[in-house]
């Protein structure tokens, strides 16, 4: 048996600069981890299959799963004979915009390396998990970084500045692919590179002022609750506010712990699912 935490992501900023002859849009954005995490245990088995257990009913327990294409891709890969039971413990929320799938996935990268006592190193294990999506190589890292390409190229940054972070989540589900359908590219100013040197040069405020997300625009539009709760957050008292990744979760830093309680209990207020975390990095 072996044990892998997967944390989720907030993005810190996110940069659409074009979309590509493959389809995907070039894109440049800093992410960091929050301890907000699931839990995910792997389990050898005698036979060859690959069983997700979970027991959140909106979890797939088939191929759709993440997890699941991530554990056969390395029984493909490194010639793994026998199969894995991966029960996942889900506390990420689902389509989100927090990268709970691709968090998951990455755990099985590691997971399924550490059980079979694999010895990757993890800028191979990063690589191979692109093939899958491009949230999963900073997932399997953690961390802060920044990523570009698609989302696959990783650089990796020292931890921001502590803080605080209320995750507030509408009861709503937006696609991803939807929003980057509706996405004019290219058209706001870049800020990933100016967000890298807050975070190399510990400074908060100026992490706060470069808070930046492409997609922010367009899910409001289509969501007018994300709209909403990005007010309510600003005005409740924090720092700064987000939309992470294409939504619809919304999040607020603070510095201090007290902060972060009051801006809670504001959010609980007005949104059935708020979480008082704190920055991993």
């Amino acid at each position: 048996m072996h044990y892998e935490i997967a944390p989720a992501k907030i993005n810190l900023t996110l940069d659409t600069l074009y979309k590509r002859d493959d389809g995907y849009h070039e894109v440049s954005m800093v992410m960091t981890t929050v301890d907000l995490n699931d839990n995910l245990s792997f389990e050898k088995r005698k036979d060859r299959r690959i069983i997700i257990e979970s027991d959140h009913q909106f979890v797939p327990t088939d191929r759709r799963n993440l997890a699941y294409q991530a554990a056969q891709l390395m029984m493909r890969r490194y010639k793994i004979k026998t199969g894995v039971t991966i029960n996942i413990d889900k506390h990420i929320p689902i389509a989100a915009g927090l990268a709970g799938g691709s968090a998951d996935a990455a755990a099985t990268f590691r997971g399924m390396n550490a059980l079979y006592n694999l010895g990757i190193g993890l800028d191979e294990l990063a690589e191979l998990s692109g093939e899958l999506g491009s949230d999963i190589p900073f997932c399997v890292y953690g961390g802060t970084a920044l990523a570009t390409g698609r989302g696959e190229i990783i650089e990796r940054l020292p931890r921001p500045p502590h803080a605080w972070v209320v995750l507030a989540k509408p009861s709503i589900s937006v696609s991803t692919k939807t929003i980057y359908g509706a996405l004019k590219p290219g058209k706001n100013k870049p800020a990933s590179n100016l967000m890298k040197q807050a975070i190399v040069n510990k400074d908060y405020e100026q992490i706060l002022s470069t808070l930046k997300n492409d997609l922010e625009e367009v899910t409001v539009k289509k969501y007018p609750q994300v709209r909403k709760l990005l007010s309510n957050m600003k005005e409740s008292g924090s720092d700064g506010a987000l939309m992470s990744g294409s939504g619809p979760t919304v999040f607020g830093i603070v510095r201090k712990e007290r902060q972060s309680v009051h801006l809670y209990n504001a959010m609980k207020g007005c949104c059935a699912e708020v979480y008082r975390i704190r920055l991993l990095g």
